[in-house]
């Protein structure tokens, strides 16, 4: 047994009716939808993960908000896509001003701190430096994580506690991630709770316990692969021990369970199977922005598999509906609801346009956008992950994923009013966010 010193949780009273629902938010880092053992023939080891699968709501056709950390994390605590958010690129050290949501906007932890919830941030926070930008002071009433930055090795990194670093050494971050989750979830099991777990995994530095390495490495994969499987393992054994706590404690059936990944694998780190779908991270095609999401939610969600187009956007809408929460009157969302979805009905609203992009630094619209309604995906290509010197002048091009999921054919020579359409809806979108992008810079 893993030997963690836990803080004490302050115990926040609240005379909230137990009918609302627990939420638990799990999120992996750079973990494509092929690492998933049910996907890639038993490659990888997650039973734990499998199971949820098996027994959830899996949506097969569910994306991120961006091919990258800090603005598919912005949209996600937000509703909103992460231009709107101000949180657009990478690395906070080199633009501080552009990998935080403004202060303006409400988080998801806001929203249900406001309705009573006890609200906890444990792992990964990436969507602001500063102390104004604190989790502590965006809705999490307890945090304990750290900022990309934090993390030189697995087995060696800070931790901040409440707003107070420490420093951690040979324990193994997921597994401390993991007791830092049961410690909340047994202190707050009488009152009704947020929890993001944001694993760091299998994010680079890549770091394993050597016994699990073991593993792979009699199965022949390079030394990456083994150290991402074995990443994955540790932390979907960590999951299972979350589950198998919520059940003792008798709150499983209370309990609302998301399981997402951020984006794709990370191409730095090698390729690995990853449903042969084109691209990976820092990338707008499937690759980079179709994730794993499933949703449980013990005998109240029907075990499923769901076809209908969902979005990161979509995650906050559909817990302020489940959950019964009152919200700021005309609160923006990008998203919809998806509980008609959950719930095994019809959803009229499931195929709405959705959009991205991503370069590195300031928008360029014209590098790195897509956009998806129905079986239609518009490409504006991928250029470089590195700081681009000027606009894109690649043509945009357009796939239809019902009749070629891997984006190999382009048809906008053969569906010339659809491909015109979805160019000048992908612009119209690029000038609205990037318009909302500048006024919130102001404020």
């Amino acid at each position: 047994m893993l030997s963690v010193q836990c803080p004490t949780f302050r115990l926040y009273a609240q005379e909230v009716s137990q009918k609302k629902p627990n939420v638990i938010l799990i999120m992996a880092d750079d973990m494509g939808i092929g690492d998933l053992s049910a996907f890639n023939d038993g490659m990888s080891r997650t039973p734990h993960l499998d199971k949820l699968l098996e027994t959830g709501v899996w949506f097969s056709q569910a994306y991120s908000a961006s091919c990258v950390c800090t603005p598919a994390r912005a949209a996600l605590l937000t509703g909103r896509y992460p231009h709107r958010t101000g949180a657009v690129t990478l690395n906070m050290e080199l633009y501080p001003t552009l990998n935080r949501i403004h202060l303006g906007i409400p988080t998801i932890a806001d929203i249900f701190s406001e309705n009573g919830y006890v609200t906890g941030l444990i792992g990964k926070w990436h969507t602001g430096d500063g102390p104004a930008y604190h989790p502590l002071k965006r809705g999490f009433q307890e945090f304990v994580g750290f900022k990309g930055y934090d993390v030189p090795s697995y087995f060696n990194f800070k931790l901040d506690v409440q707003g107070v670093y420490q420093q951690m050494e040979d324990q193994y971050l997921t597994d401390v991630l993991t007791a830092y989750a049961l410690d909340f979830v047994q202190k707050y099991k009488q009152q009704p709770f947020f929890l993001n777990l944001a694993y760091f995994a299998p994010h680079r530095p890549l770091d394993a316990p050597q016994k699990t390495i073991n593993y792979y490495l009699d199965k022949g994969y390079n030394s990456n692969i083994e150290t991402i499987y074995a990443m994955i393992e540790v932390m979907d054994q960590g999951i299972g021990k979350l589950m198998n706590a919520l059940d003792q404690l008798g709150i499983r059936e209370s309990t609302i369970v998301f399981f997402v990944s951020d984006n794709g694998s990370d191409p730095l780190t090698g390729e690995r199977f990853n449903i042969k779908i084109k691209g990976e991270k820092y990338t707008v095609y499937e690759g980079g922005i179709r994730v794993l999401f499933i949703v449980q939610w013990k005998d109240r969600l029907q075990a499923s598999v769901r076809n209908e187009m969902v979005h990161f956007t979509d995650i906050l809408p559909t817990l302020m509906e489940i959950c019964h929460l009152d919200t700021p009157e005309q609160l923006p969302l990008d998203g919809r609801s998806m509980s008609g979805v959950l719930f095994g009905k019809e959803e009229e609203t499931a195929s709405i346009p959705r959009f991205w992009q991503w370069n590195r630094g300031t928008p360029y619209y014209s590098h790195n956008a897509a956009m998806r309604e129905g079986e239609w995906k518009l490409v504006r290509p991928f250029v470089t992950r590195n700081l681009p010197e000027s606009e894109s002048i690649e043509k945009p091009v357009l796939y239809n994923l019902k009749e070629d999921p891997y984006e190999t054919q382009d048809v906008s020579k053969s569906h010339p009013d659809i491909y015109n359409k979805m160019c000048v809806l992908l612009e119209e979108w690029s000038r609205q966010v990037e318009l909302d992008r500048i006024r919130s810079a102001r404020h």
